[in-house]
Parts: C-alpha cells; structure tokens; sequence
C-alpha cells in the first residue's frame, strides 16, 4: 500500500495531507492523556516490530505479493488513536529514511495504511468482540477478522482517493474491484498474523492489550503475567530477528498496490527524490553482499522507528504532565 509520488494529482494529495495531519495532531493530543507509562515502550516496540515484519513480502497469488498494514494490529494493542500514531511512525522512517513511498503521497498513505486501518479495524473488532466468546480466543479470533477486514477497508480507501484524484485514464469501478480482490487474499496474512501477535502478548501480558481490557485473569486462563523488562527484551529480540533474518525471505513479486498498478496502467512519478539515501530499498549503501546489506538496514530501521516512537510518545505523556502541574 505505499503508493510513491504522483499515483493521485495534486488536489486529492494536498486534501489527505490535511486530512491526515489534522486526524494525527488530534491522536497526539489524546494520546498524552490516554496513555499509561507502561504502554510507552510497548507503543515503541509495535512500531519497531510492524516496521520489521513489513519488511516479510508472503506470496498471495501468481505473481502478487502482500505485507503486513499493522493499523489493527496496533490498535487493538494500545487503542486506535496510539494504534494510528505507530503506524504513522513506521510510514514516515519508511519515507525519509527508505524511500519506501513518495513524499507528497504521505497524505494518502498515512490515510490508508494508519488511520483507516487502525480506526476501521478497532471498530470491526468492537463489533466481533460482542460476537464472540468472552475469553482470549475470542480476541484473538476478532482480532484476526479485524485484520482482514482493515485491509480491505484500506484498499477501498485508496480506490475513493483514486475517484476524485485519477491521474490516468482508468475507471473506478476498474480499480475499486481490482484493489479489494487482491487485498482480500492480502487481508487473510494480516488477520493471521495479527492474531498471532495478539495471542502472544495475551499468554506472556495481557495487561498491555487495550483490545482485552474488560476481561478478568479467568476469562485470560490466569497465567502470572511475565514481568515488563523480559517482555520488553523478548519483544525487541523477536523484532530484530524479523528484520535481520524473517526478511531475507521475503517474495520479490510486486506487492498488491504495485500489482493493480500494472495490471490496470497507473503510474506514479517514478523514483523518491530520497532514493539515493544510505538505506534506500532496504539496502545499505556501500555494502555488496545483499543478505548483509538488507540485515543492517532492517535492524537500523527497526531501531530508528523505536527510538522515534518511544521519543514521540514519551514526549506526548510529558507534556500532559506538565499542563497538570501548571493547572
């Protein structure tokens, strides 16, 4: 779903810049008041971990690949408004520092892979939560719906954008089912690695899943939960190890955005004016051996993305200190 520059004309790019911005600036707000102390390093490490496992393209179909978004994954972890701020994190290291997605078009991938997603997703998963049992299997079989479904509300999302911002000659209706039949067969990686992730951190912390926060330790089997700093550690070691390792097997088919592209003739404005960073295509520069190159340049991001997620969200509860000590 990183579209680059160009894939929507100038309007609809400016009109979801202000959209997104406006939408994180509010999450930002709410965040500092939302957000407890624990949840800051874990907001950090969801950011780390979705940065590292976009990295892992799984083959869907002949020739078509998809990734994991992470908007649903992050806010049934810590809430959809925290949930949208990860994923706006991982997007913008993607950009700047990647050159994975255009720089005019953050306002439309920020739109479609962190706010549609993790708002929609939370949503749907609200809606099975009452479907469901009332256990941790019943999370983690809304969660794993929800996932698909976020995508598929993601691919939509792009599809209306494409409406009112086509940048070539191609129909609605042409992209509309072209986007949500390949991100449907995407959508079912994400709900089951998003119930994967959740199942997890339900057995070793339930405490820190938002989506999970009405259930008492029965209704959670009543494991002792595994204390904050080795949770904290196994969840950065499983992080590097996807960037480092997980990766190097990632499918070089296009994934499902750059599929609907060619099979359809959209083109974008070719190459990121940052594409000649030093980690540009997940590739370090200067380095030959592209197992190695693409390892550093995992375990890099991963932990730029932490730091900037854990600064960022450190800085928002700060500043929700401080307006309580004035006041």
């Amino acid at each position: 779903m990183h579209a680059p520059d160009g894939f929507l004309n100038v309007g609809t790019a400016l009109a979801t810049g202000a959209l997104s911005a406006g939408t994180i600036g509010a999450a930002l707000r709410q965040s500092g008041q939302t957000l407890r102390d624990k949840q800051i390093p874990l907001a950090g490490l969801a950011a780390a971990f979705i940065f590292a496992a976009q990295m892992f393209n799984f083959p869907v179909a002949a020739g078509t690949t998809g990734h994991l978004i992470g908007g649903a994954l992050a806010a049934v972890l810590l809430g959809p408004t925290v949930g949208a701020l990860v994923v706006t994190v991982v997007v913008i290291v993607q950009a700047l520092a990647f050159a994975d997605g255009g720089l005019t078009a953050l306002g439309y991938n920020i739109l479609n892979m962190a706010i549609v997603p993790a708002f929609g997703g939370y949503a749907v998963f609200r809606l099975f939560r009452r479907l469901l049992p009332r256990s941790a299997g019943g999370v983690v079989g809304a969660m794993g719906l929800a996932g698909l479904i976020s995508v598929v509300l993601s691919a939509a999302a792009f599809s209306i954008e494409w409406l009112f911002g086509a940048t070539a000659p191609v129909p609605f209706d042409t992209v509309f089912g072209a986007m949500v039949a390949v991100h449907s067969l995407i959508g079912i990686g994400e709900g089951v690695i998003s119930a994967l992730v959740i199942g997890a951190v339900l057995a070793v912390r339930p405490d820190l899943v938002v989506g999970a926060s009405d259930l008492d330790r029965t209704q959670l089997a009543d494991r002792r939960p595994a204390k904050i700093r080795v949770f904290a550690i196994a969840a950065l070691l499983v992080t590097l190890f996807v960037a480092a390792v997980v990766s190097q097997f990632a499918a070089e088919a296009p994934d499902g955005l750059e599929r609907v592209a060619l099979d359809t003739g959209i083109s974008g404005a070719g190459d990121s004016p940052l594409s000649s960073g030093p980690f540009a295509d997940y590739a370090t520069a200067g380095i030959d051996n592209e197992r190695l190159s693409l390892a550093i340049a995992g375990v890099a991001g991963s932990l730029v993305t932490l730091a900037v997620g854990f600064g960022l969200f450190a800085a928002a509860r700060g500043a929700r200190r401080g307006d309580r000590s004035v006041a």
